[in-house]
């Protein structure tokens, strides 16, 4: 399989990032708006609004991960460089796997994703913690697919 490294992943990470910032700035403006807590330059919010807006952030940036890569097998960011996650063995990935993998991108991502770069950089088939959790792996999107077998899981 055509493993993927810190480069093509970073890339996507970042277009996918700049995409999960819409919604949670939108997020944030209702939320301040709804609160009187805007200012000239934005919103600034505190106690249980900052509470409310983490919290719906949060879900807002799992939930983009989960469903793209649980559905599709790959978020925005990569599909514009040509990657998909799958199983370890090359099969799709469903739900769980992908809900699995990216709850550990928690982990994965301390310190500006150091530990996810230092695991991806020293695994033979280019696994973060997440991946490894859950079975998965980046390969590029020209990497042949194993058929789907027609037995149970």
């Amino acid at each position: 399989m055509n493993y993927q490294g810190i480069g093509p992943r970073f890339v996507a990470t970042v277009i996918d990032t700049i995409l999960i910032m819409i919604p949670t700035c939108v997020l944030g403006f209702v939320i301040g708006g709804a609160t009187g807590q805007t200012t000239e330059t934005g919103f600034s919010l505190q106690g249980a609004s900052a509470f409310l807006y983490f919290l719906l952030s949060f879900l807002i940036w799992l939930g983009y991960y989960t469903l793209f890569e649980g559905l599709i097998g790959a978020t925005p960011g990569k599909l514009a460089l040509k990657l998909r996650v799958v199983r370890i063995d090359g099969r799709p990935i469903g739900l769980q796997e992908a809900l699995l993998r990216n709850v550990l991108r928690i982990v994965d991502g301390i310190f500006f994703y150091l530990v996810a770069a230092a695991l991806v950089a020293t695994s033979p088939t280019k696994q973060r913690l997440g991946d490894r959790v859950a079975g998965t792996v980046v390969i590029g999107r020209t990497a042949p697919v194993p058929a789907q077998s027609g037995g149970a899981e």
